[in-house]
């Protein structure tokens, strides 16, 4: 991390700015941010970052393969596979931690991947709040490939709008204003104008989807820009029996179609390799059980924040699992606390966002989230009653 940033920082911080930091991230804002924002940005050295686009590279140049949708093919649920599926996601998230080497380099390390959207525009106003209220220099970015906050948002409304009206396309979750990441989506509203929905206002005729503006008009929804997550109606077997089965052939386009959820996700990891992979195996496929487990963690594959995780693996663990196909056993990622707070170090993990738009060959590293942790695990969830943790971004030299 990049010493000379952390120092002027850390000097010049006190809790009143940070109060008048959430006071200006809040205003305007539907409702207020509902998960913790933590004290301070990140700040990568030009090494860091520099490791972070190649350990990015490597993973997309696998996602790019000819043969990636027929290798995913089986990590569709049956029960949500959606109808219609695209030829490429139209978002790529990669979390990576940031850890130690053999050789004591610190280096990015990957822990999850996503085909789904994240906070692409929370993080912009977040970023602008920071440098406004902590004076972040001007030589400092967000972004990579160059772009700026204006050529970021152009490509964001080539992704999400295309070549439709902005009102033609919305944006959809579950339960939409209550959501905890509700203030990404007015934000977005407000930067490209899609308005926000929720599943229950979705209006079906034929195969077209409508729903009712504010004024009361019903109007035509060309594309979905989805935020809607399965896991979060599981619990409800009969939840389309009161909503539209957005799994049917209806006449609308997915960005992302809700499908890429499932193929880019902790089912890829298994075939990736690299310096920054962690060793990951299928649970099914498991030849014989490493002796050291106390350097492995199982996940499920179908779920989502770090749900059902088993960080402390004892034994008899791998025996009691009664769906091996539905798991994987990593390698431990070990972070090391390199942020220097005023009280100690802090964890990292750095997400890089990608953009996808129609037309393009491949996909755009477009900007970042960062999140810092003092617990076992990074979400917000495992660090309640902690400081300088949370939510924030990542700023590098341009």
């Amino acid at each position: 991390m990049n010493p000379s940033a952390r120092k002027t920082f850390n000097q010049n911080f006190t809790e009143e700015k940070y109060a008048d930091f959430l006071v200006d991230l809040n205003t305007g804002l539907k409702n207020p941010i509902e998960f913790r924002i933590a004290e301070t940005p990140v700040f990568l050295t030009d090494d860091f970052r520099d490791r972070l686009l190649q350990a990015g590279e490597e993973i997309i140049a696998t996602i790019l393969k000819p043969d990636f949708k027929a290798q995913s093919e089986r990590a569709i649920p049956d029960k949500w596979r959606v109808a219609n599926e695209n030829d490429h996601p139209h978002f790529i998230a990669l979390d990576f931690g940031v850890c130690k080497d053999e050789e004591g380099n610190i280096v990015p390390k990957l822990i999850e991947m996503q085909g789904f959207p994240s906070l692409y525009g929370f993080q912009v106003h977040l970023a602008e709040t920071y440098r406004h209220t902590f004076n972040i220099p001007g030589n400092q970015t967000i972004f990579f490939n160059g772009l700026s906050k204006s050529s970021y948002l152009d490509l964001l409304q080539k992704t999400i709008i295309g070549p439709y009206e902005p009102d033609e396309v919305v944006l959809m979750d579950v339960d939409a204003p209550n959501q905890k990441t509700g203030a990404d989506f007015y934000i977005t509203q407000g930067y490209i104008g899609t308005p926000v929905i929720s599943l229950n206002e979705l209006i079906q005729e034929g195969n077209q989807l409508f729903y009712k503006t504010a004024s009361g008009e019903k109007k035509r929804i060309r594309r979905i820009y989805n935020r809607l997550i399965f896991d979060e109606i599981a619990n409800d077997p009969q939840i389309f029996d009161k909503v539209v089965d957005i799994r049917k052939p209806l006449d609308v386009e997915w960005i992302t179609h809700p499908n890429w959820f499932y193929r880019i996700s902790k089912y890829t990891m298994p075939f990736l390799e690299g310096a920054y992979i962690p060793k990951t195996q299928f649970l099914h496929e498991l030849k014989e059980i490493p002796e050291d487990l106390q350097n492995y963690v199982l996940k499920p594959l179908f779920s989502f924040a770090g749900q059902g995780v088993i960080i402390d693996i004892m034994d008899g663990d791998i025996e009691k699992i009664q769906d091996p196909d539905n798991w994987i056993l990593q390698e431990k990622v070990t972070y090391q606390p390199v942020l220097e707070s005023p009280d100690g170090g802090v964890k990292i993990e750095v997400r890089l966002l990608y953009l996808w738009p129609d037309g393009d060959k491949k996909p755009t590293l477009a900007l970042n989230l960062a999140r810092l942790s003092r617990g076992k695990m990074i979400g917000v969830r495992y660090n309640k009653d902690y400081d300088w943790v949370g939510g924030t971004v990542a700023f590098m030299h341009k």
